[in-house]
């Protein structure tokens, strides 16, 4: 599955997006969770997210463990991203409670953290209540609940919709720049190590617990091995996109060039969610049967 990620993001990050359409409304909403949390920091204030303080953290995965159980307990075919998120926040967790200073600004990267899984859980609610959902996120829930595409799909639905199409809304709201003028972009990279750290071991678990076909074996190490750094490479290809789409918004001179923006970031996510659904659906011979009979015998 590593050299097929590979394969599909290096083709993806490429791609040109969908036809424009409408920006979808870009209110930010989690009062469930974590009462209180706007997209400021406040280093001082109570509220343990807008401090960033490491329980946020701990919150954040809490929510995510519990939304992922009746996931896998279903065999939702959501359930193989939940996962993945899960297990990546679990590996963040274990870096920033680490002696050391992994971060410049460890407890802004926290913040941000919880601001960021709060938009997937907002669209994860949105879809189930069947209020209007991002395009990007609407397309990777739409395939999950259809069973039309494999693993691989789903899986890469789900990073798409996150990063391409949430990620740049996250830091243009939480600042690009540091209170001493500093920019917060070696942190956001620092991310990426954390990434490539947590990917492969969590696919690994999705492959045993809900669909054998994310893990299939390769005929060398070596291939293994450059599949994934090329995955992960493509991945941090979009992440550096997220970044710059971010800085449009921020730098945008009004209302209108701001929207005109979000309009772009919309359209390349949805754009991007409709190739990858084309070219990871089942054929008219294939069907998520035996994807669907493993996770039965193996999700827990």
């Amino acid at each position: 599955m590593k050299s097929l990620l590979a394969g599909a993001l290096a083709v993806l990050v490429l791609a040109v997006p969908a036809a424009p359409a409408a920006a979808d409304d870009l209110v930010l909403n989690w009062p469930a969770l974590l009462p209180g949390l706007t997209e400021g920091y406040e280093p001082s204030s109570e509220n343990d997210c807008k401090a960033g303080r490491i329980k946020c953290v701990d919150a954040v995965i809490r929510e995510m463990d519990r939304r992922f159980e009746p996931l896998a307990e279903a065999c939702d075919h959501d359930a193989l991203f939940a996962l993945l998120y899960l297990r990546v926040t679990e590996t963040y967790r274990a870096q920033v409670g680490a002696p050391g200073d992994f971060f410049a600004d460890e407890a802004f990267v926290n913040h941000e953290d919880a601001v960021f899984a709060r938009l997937y859980f907002d669209a994860q609610d949105a879809y189930a209540k069947g209020q209007a959902t991002p395009r990007a996120w609407q397309i990777a829930f739409d395939a999950a609940r259809d069973r039309a595409v494999s693993g691989l799909g789903n899986l890469l639905l789900g990073v798409n919709a996150h990063v391409n199409r949430d990620l740049p809304y996250v830091l243009a709201a939480i600042g690009l720049v540091a209170r001493d003028g500093s920019s917060r972009k070696p942190d956001h990279d620092k991310v990426n190590e954390i990434l490539f750290d947590a990917y492969g071991p969590a696919i690994d678990e999705g492959a045993a617990r809900l669909d054998p076909s994310v893990g299939s074996e390769y005929p060398h190490p070596v291939f293994a091995t450059l599949g994934y750094n090329s995955g992960m490479a493509a991945i941090q290809g979009w992440r550096e996109a997220a970044w710059r789409y971010a800085e449009r918004l921020v730098t945008a001179p009004d209302e209108a060039a701001r929207a005109r923006v979000a309009r772009e970031i919309e359209d390349y996510a949805a754009g991007q969610a409709e190739l990858i659904r084309a070219g990871t659906a089942y054929g008219p011979l294939e069907s998520s049967d035996a994807r669907d009979a493993h996770c039965a015998a193996h999700h827990g």
